[in-house]
């Protein structure tokens, strides 16, 4: 990790016409909401040991999740929607508070530090980790995220960050429309990618007594979705035909339907099936992926969606 100190950024002055990320709204954070449901003030519902990532993340320790509240993107089917619509259910987390929370999730032996869905709160991440790191914060810095920040606010985490965890959701501008409502979002996630890749470089491991821990990368996840495997095999293509093997892909098959959805949305009423998740992992080898995550069957349940119950704030 490195911490080299920069001129410490202005929270202040990207918040007052916030376009962090590609919906570029550019409301005054400082005094409103953003199209991310938040504004200025750090909203945290939860910070604990997180065991459901991919090994490499959590071994067998756990990875230090802190869930933000609010999210620039806002799927139809997402499963953390407890939280992501911006509902003010969290607690506000001062920048100190923030640095001592990381703190704590180290000393409980978390291996590393994983910020998920951070996107609206970069300016106050970079100026919250390095004071963590000012008392002692030692493991690496997770970037979990949804792919919708600007290339130049990825810029801003250089330095800060040491393993990106972006997805790649969509190929196709009509289902990243229908269910994001943001039609150029491969647009947008695939050049935030292509600046995470390039501050982070090849993948780094460590082999440890709970299996290799990854120290420095990027592993892009792309969720399966119920009938469209062709959109899934183009997501794998394009990653694989422009990072190769100097990325990890995460191919997911927990799509767990949320309560509702399938009356809005008849296509996302079920989970994938066996035979389309095995489609789409057969495509992967036939390309050459073998720096890939897979997931069992059993892991879209929603079970697997922690309680945001405030823990550790």
């Amino acid at each position: 990790m490195n911490f080299a100190s920069a001129e410490p950024v202005s929270v202040e002055s990207y918040m007052t016409s916030c376009r962090l990320c590609a919906r570029d709204c550019g409301v005054n954070r400082m005094t409103g909401a953003g199209r991310c449901g938040e504004t200025y003030e750090v909203r945290v519902a939860r910070a604990a040991l997180h065991m459901w990532e991919e090994p490499c993340i959590s071994g067998t320790r756990g990875s230090g999740a802190i869930f933000f509240e609010g999210c620039p993107l806002g799927c139809v089917f997402c499963q953390n929607r407890e939280i992501s619509g911006g509902r003010g259910k969290a607690a506000i987390v001062s920048e100190d508070r923030f640095a001592q929370i990381c703190l704590e999730l180290q000393e409980k032996g978390a291996n590393n530090i994983n910020l998920v869905t951070p996107t609206h709160y970069i300016p106050q991440i970079v100026r919250g980790i390095a004071l963590a790191g000012e008392r002692g914060l030692h493991v690496p810095v997770v970037y979990n995220t949804s792919s919708v920040e600007k290339a130049e606010s990825i810029r801003l985490l250089d330095g800060t960050v040491d393993i990106f965890l972006p997805d790649l959701k969509y190929f196709d501008s009509w289902l990243s429309a229908a269910w994001s409502r943001m039609p150029a979002y491969f647009s947008a996630a695939s050049k935030a990618i292509e600046e995470m890749v390039r501050i982070t470089g090849e993948p780094v491991f460590e082999e440890t007594e709970q299996g290799p821990l990854m120290k420095r990368g990027t592993i892009v996840r792309h969720l399966v979705m119920p009938g469209h495997t062709a959109d899934s095999k183009r997501v794998l293509e394009y990653l694989y035909r422009t990072y190769g093997d100097s990325i990890f892909i995460s191919i997911m098959s927990q799509y767990t339907p949320m309560p509702g959805v399938g009356e809005r949305y008849p296509e996302l009423g079920r989970r994938v099936t066996k035979r389309e998740y095995e489609r789409v992992v057969d495509y992967a080898l036939s390309l050459g992926i073998r720096n890939a995550y897979l997931q069992e069957r059993g892991v879209a349940k929603e079970s697997f969606i922690p309680a945001f119950d405030g823990e550790g704030v």
